[in-house]
């Protein structure tokens, strides 16, 4: 029997196995993807988000965010992203890029609904996420379904690579029909 490691298939498995950790257990390292864009004076801004949801029938992952953060500005003008992820347990880096939807308003109340109070709080600061303030915390939590977004991040590609003691990376990519294709790492 082989290593899930061996094959593209297994690596895939894998990728979305690892996803799906990463949206049931706080713990675990894929909970906490960097989230990629690029600005709308075109450059590369990163930072941590928390993974929602991993969807491999459809592809589709998501996070959540503030309506008014940069981010969305970012989506708005360029509505690509990737995502990074490195899993130290399994030696294994996840790279995804994906075509980014926003979702909010009447289309994300129900799901609001489900965001535990404390959550809640990060979705609705007075000034808005990013606005310069005179001192570290002049700013108020006023936490409001207005400005609670989705990202719809529907995947296009998958990057992963293994760091085993022999190296392997693999890609996968919707318009190759998520057949794997050897990379040299």
């Amino acid at each position: 029997m082989s290593e899930w490691f061996e094959t593209a298939d297994g690596i895939l498995a894998r990728v979305w196995g690892t996803l799906g950790q990463g949206v049931a257990d706080a713990k675990h390292p894929a909970r906490l993807p960097t989230f990629a864009t690029v600005s709308p004076d075109g450059l590369p801004e990163a930072r941590t988000v928390v993974l929602r949801s991993a969807d491999r029938e459809t592809m589709v992952v998501t996070v959540h965010t503030d309506l008014y953060s940069d981010k969305i500005k970012s989506l708005r003008a360029t509505p690509h992203a990737a995502l990074h992820i490195w899993d130290a347990k399994q030696d294994l880096q996840i790279r995804l890029q994906a075509e980014v939807s926003i979702g909010s308003g009447a289309g994300t109340r129900a799901l609001w609904n489900k965001i535990p109070d404390h959550a809640q709080q990060s979705y609705g600061v007075t000034p808005p996420p990013g606005a310069p303030i005179k001192g570290a915390l002049e700013y108020v939590k006023n936490p409001d379904p207005a400005t609670f977004a989705v990202l719809h991040c529907t995947v296009t590609t998958i990057d992963a690579v293994h760091l085993g003691a022999d190296h392997r990376r693999v890609s996968f990519s919707r318009i190759g029909h998520w057949q794997g294709q050897w990379l040299s790492p």
